[in-house]
């Protein structure tokens, strides 16, 4: 039987493995020099002017909402998204509003300007690029401009991503983007995440809101330090920025696999029953490998496809179950939401493994066991 292989996974090897054993012999293992190492390079890739690592992508969403948002604001966002992405929102007492999604997975803008028209008091819209594919940057900064709203970007999928010259994270149309750097994204730091932006005052709020809300003052003494907001513990170690650092000079080459796996389940299912979520894009990162298929004319469940791919040692997953009908959501009023293309994609699509080891022989056997079960 083969090993099983899951849906994403991290790509270690011995440099990485390296830059953690240097860190652990060195001075420093929290708040050390390896964490503004590790900021400037990752500003640099994204080309943005700013970066603040923190313990991981939530805490960057927190942290994000605590400078943009106000109690009460109302903020346009989608269901189609893991869970912090919303939550960050309630987490400062604003409101989310859900909007729903194109077909390709990512919030619709279009729809977005609708509710802004009909709705003057909306102050911010929270965008995700879902599964590596960048929104459109150009409805974006129309948005931003026409609307005067706080925009955030949602990076968590997409770093090494492009929307022509512009990259995610580099925050060219937003206030500030987020991303994260768990062990199944593009590249990781163990848990970890960040926040980039082009504002000098955004950063330092952050810097300050993010150990505690407390600035140091040695120009008052050696030893004096002030709170001057309510802030958290979000500082990442300089082990995780080690890995980080040593994780971001492979990126391309991570992407540029991610990428050749893609046109490889795109031509394994050309005329058949599955469907990927949108045609070979190139400048998507491609975080995960989505597809559709329409189990109302077939034999077997989704579920049913679930378990029996599993006994193949095949791990599929679904990005996502709608935020807005999350028991949680449901409790505060949400659900009843026009979402009639996000309802579809939860019915039809799911994720297939995709990460940089996947081999030519797994993929192969991944695709033959899913297009029998599909067909039997």
């Amino acid at each position: 039987m083969i090993d099983f292989i899951p849906y994403g996974k991290q790509t270690i090897d011995e440099d990485d493995i390296n830059s953690v054993i240097e860190v652990l012999k060195s001075p420093f293992l929290t708040t050390g020099p390896k964490i503004e190492e590790f900021e400037k390079k990752l500003a640099n890739y994204c080309n943005v002017n700013y970066c603040i690592a923190v313990t991981n992508g939530t805490a960057a969403l927190h942290l994000a909402s605590m400078v943009l948002l106000n109690k009460n604001d109302k903020v346009l966002t989608t269901p189609n998204s893991f869970l912090a992405t919303s939550n960050s929102i309630l987490y400062v007492k604003a409101k989310p509003i859900f909007v729903d999604i194109y077909e390709d997975g990512n919030i619709n803008l279009d729809l977005c300007e609708e509710e802004l028209k009909k709705d003057s008091t909306i102050k911010a819209i929270y965008v995700v690029h879902f599964s590596g594919k960048a929104v459109n940057q150009e409805k974006l900064k129309y948005l931003k401009d026409r609307y005067n709203i706080k925009i955030l970007e949602d990076c968590a999928h997409s770093l090494g991503a492009n929307f022509g010259n512009i990259k995610a994270g580099s925050s060219t149309n937003s206030d500030c983007s987020i991303l994260s750097f768990h062990p199944v994204k593009h590249i990781t730091t163990g848990e970890g995440g960040a926040i980039t932006t082009n504002s000098k005052e955004l950063y330092e709020k952050l810097l300050e809101l993010r150990a505690h809300g407390m600035q140091r003052r040695v120009d008052i003494a050696p030893w004096y330090y002030e709170m001057n907001s309510l802030g958290f513990n979000y500082r990442i170690t300089d082990i995780a920025c080690a890995l980080g650092i040593s994780q971001l000079k492979k990126i391309d080459n991570f992407i540029e696999k991610r990428k050749n796996i893609a046109k490889n389940y795109d031509k394994a299912f050309l005329n058949s029953i599955v469907k990927p979520l949108y045609n070979f894009d190139k400048d998507s990162s491609y975080h995960l490998y989505v597809v559709r298929v329409d189990f109302s004319k077939l034999n077997i469940t989704k579920i049913k496809l679930f378990n029996k791919m599993k006994e193949k040692n095949i791990g599929l997953q679904l990005h996502y179950i709608p935020i807005n009908k999350q028991p949680f959501y449901k409790n505060l009023g949400y659900g009843k939401e026009n979402t009639p293309i996000m309802d579809r994609y939860y019915e039809e699509c799911f994720s297939l493994p995709m990460y940089p080891t996947l081999t030519i022989e797994e993929q192969e056997y991944v695709i033959k066991n899913l297009l029998e079960l599909l067909n039997d």
